[in-house]
């Protein structure tokens, strides 16, 4: 699936500001370069006659492109259509976003929905450009990229995590979406030689505007005592687990 003519002046234009507000809402791929990217990617604008939006990173993975190593779109912010759609398409999403398409296949995931496995394919590749199946192995590879970047789990932790069923299938959806190894891929991490030995650090994706400090001052304001702490810039929460004490911070 791509977009229709009458959308395609409104894209391009989106993506000639380099506006943040279009990343996650659909995705720019260059027959060119075999890539493709976030609307906001800092490259420079690919000529029309070389561009094709999709709705979804996996529409443009099923097209053959690859995810562009600059802008990293699938880190950008979901579509916020998702969250508060109510059609059959966004309930997929939300859906193949908690993993289910892992735990019960696609026939689980079209249980749910009411459908069959063959209309629910049809209809989420008229409506996403791209399957279940495909749909899923894209949050695979964005959760795996994640876990790689933000932590230093074993690669066959981060595999299986990530909802696949053996580091080899891990591997190869890897190179294929960012033509990357997983090694090379958490090779371009950040550093951060004071974190604490264990610590996952991940990078979330949000949209902005954000006023992260009206964020912090509502959580000040209701932090349970003993348990959370708040400050203007960061916030934590102290858990009690099984394998001894642990926390989260923002």
């Amino acid at each position: 699936m791509t977009f229709p003519a009458s959308g395609f002046d409104e894209r391009y234009r989106a993506i000639s500001a380099r506006d943040t507000r279009f990343d996650g809402q659909f995705v720019t791929a260059v027959r060119s370069t075999g890539i493709y990217c976030r609307p906001s990617c800092p490259a420079r604008t690919p000529k029309p006659q070389n561009v094709t939006f999709y709705p979804t990173s996996a529409a443009a993975h099923e097209a053959g492109y690859r995810a562009c190593k600059r802008c990293l779109p699938e880190a950008a912010p979901g579509s916020p259509a998702w969250d508060i759609r109510g059609d059959t398409a966004a309930r997929a999403m939300r859906l193949i976003s908690d993993g289910v398409v892992e735990r019960e296949g696609v026939p689980g995931l079209a249980a749910r929905l009411g459908y069959s496995s063959r209309h629910l394919t049809r209809l989420l590749s008229t409506e996403l450009g791209a399957g279940p199946l495909a749909l899923a192995r894209a949050h695979r590879a964005h959760t795996a990229r994640m876990l790689l970047v933000g932590t230093d789990m074993p690669i066959s932790d981060v595999a299986f995590s990530a909802g696949f069923a053996s580091i080899r299938q891990c591997n190869d959806t890897i190179r294929e979406v960012f033509a990357l190894t997983p090694g090379e891929l958490r090779a371009r991490r950040r550093s951060h030689a004071s974190a604490a030995p264990g610590a996952i650090d991940l990078v979330l994706p949000y949209r902005g505007p954000l006023d992260a400090s009206g964020i912090f001052a509502w959580m000040a304001a209701r932090a349970v005592p003993g348990i959370e702490e708040a400050t203007a810039t960061s916030f934590s929460r102290h858990l009690r687990m099984s394998g001894g004490p642990a926390w989260f911070e923002v």
